[in-house]
């Protein structure tokens, strides 16, 4: 190598700002932890434990044996387009033309990022909760934008509160992102809280991104969608997918709903990036959104709240504070009594007990003090990591 060569890689710096500034996943590093553990339970990703129901797998199946395996439209085949716009009428009364006001993505994650790279210029300010999902405030920085954080808390349940929203709206808020039922709290909001949100939204001429991914997972309360609400539905985008409420992670199908213009929009980012969801996962889609399928939904979400309650008060028995979770699969319990930070916790339970839970820092300021642990995981697996939990957090305990 040449002392010219030499000199140049040493000058250069080939990656970008933007890439070398963004924070890697404070999930996906406990993640790859246990993967060369033995004997570890997770309570880290969030992911259902329940293999797709089998009506899906087998659509899937027989796609790939009848040979499609080709590109479809980019906007998503018409056919789960269709019948996504009756989903969503017949939960929510909506009516969406599924040929211009509905796009297929790749997982609900790529319907976030098209939705702020297509609205979002440079300076652009999104009014977002903390504590928030890791990816929202990245990906609005990627698009140009600035995140602009919301204190949330547990004496208010965690819900977002229209009042703290005023006072950050700036002339240039763009949009206030929602994500409810909420990771990492497991909080819901209540219609009228939302219907103060919209009608912020409405005299200030913003929009609202809202992610609905764990829409169906709800206990002992009704969601509801925010595009649904008076005068809402042209200025809402909604996200959402398949992930979630029908354990379908893997297959990579979600979409997005909104106005005509808006969608447009996202769909040239769409093409020339993704071009498409796959074709299985589209046509499993559409499996999965027939009302005959609709039971093993219940069925899931009936065993996540057994789950949930064995969990709470396992935390709550162990001496943790832990507000209950309305929604969503995550428990959220505050570890302050043991006087460790929330990643110091993290890191020596994992070591001295091999249970994996996420520091609630990772998701915002408001995090710090709490653990989220994911209960999308065996009641078996859930029982023995409460004792192996409570035992570590007796030893620690003030």
């Amino acid at each position: 190598m040449s002392d010219h060569t030499k000199r140049i890689q040493k000058k250069r710096d080939f990656i970008s700002h933007k890439a070398r500034d963004i924070p890697p996943s404070g999930i996906r590093k406990y993640f790859d932890l246990l993967s060369s553990m033995d004997g570890a339970i997770s309570l880290g990703v969030g992911e259902p434990d329940f293999v797709t129901p089998w009506p899906i797998r087998q659509a899937g199946i027989t796609a790939i044996e009848k040979g499609f395996t080709m590109y479809t439209s980019n906007r998503g085949m018409e056919e789960l387009r269709e019948s996504i716009s009756k989903y969503l009428a017949r939960l929510y009364g909506l009516q969406y033309d599924h040929h211009l006001e509905l796009l297929i993505t790749t997982g609900s994650s790529e319907a976030l990022d098209l939705a702020f790279r297509a609205i979002i210029n440079p300076g652009d300010e999104v009014i977002m909760t903390d504590p928030h999902y890791v990816a929202y405030p990245v990906c609005v920085s990627l698009a140009g934008g600035v995140p602009i954080i919301v204190p949330t808390y547990e004496k208010n349940s965690f819900k977002l509160m229209p009042s703290d929203i005023k006072k950050r709206i700036t002339p240039r808020t763009k949009a206030i992102l929602l994500s409810y039922p909420a990771n990492p709290t497991g909080a819901v909001m209540p219609r009228d809280l939302l219907s103060e949100i919209a009608e912020l939204a409405i005299k200030y001429d913003l929009l609202i991104v809202s992610d609905e991914i764990y829409a169906r997972l709800t206990y002992d309360s009704e969601h509801t969608c925010m595009a649904s609400l008076p005068g809402m539905k042209e200025r809402v985008i909604l996200v959402s997918g398949f992930s979630k409420a029908f354990a379908m992670t893997g297959w990579r199908v979600g979409y997005v709903a909104a106005n005509p213009q808006l969608i447009e929009a996202m769909l040239k980012v769409h093409q020339y990036t993704m071009m498409c969801a796959p074709i299985m996962g589209q046509l499993a889609a559409v499996e999965a959104l027939k009302e005959n399928n609709n039971q093993d939904v219940e069925d899931m979400l009936a065993e996540y709240d057994r789950r949930r309650r064995v969990i709470v008060k396992g935390f709550r028995d162990m001496g943790l504070s832990c507000f209950e979770p309305l929604g969503a699969f995550y428990a959220f319990p505050s570890i302050k009594s043991t006087g460790l930070a929330s990643e110091e916790f993290a890191d020596a339970l994992l070591a001295e007990e091999k249970v994996a839970v996420v520091p609630g820092s990772v998701f915002g300021k408001c995090g710090e003090g709490y653990i989220r642990c994911c209960y999308a995981t065996s009641m078996p697996d859930i029982e023995e990591a409460l004792k192996r939990m409570t035992r570590f957090v007796h030893k620690y305990q003030k």
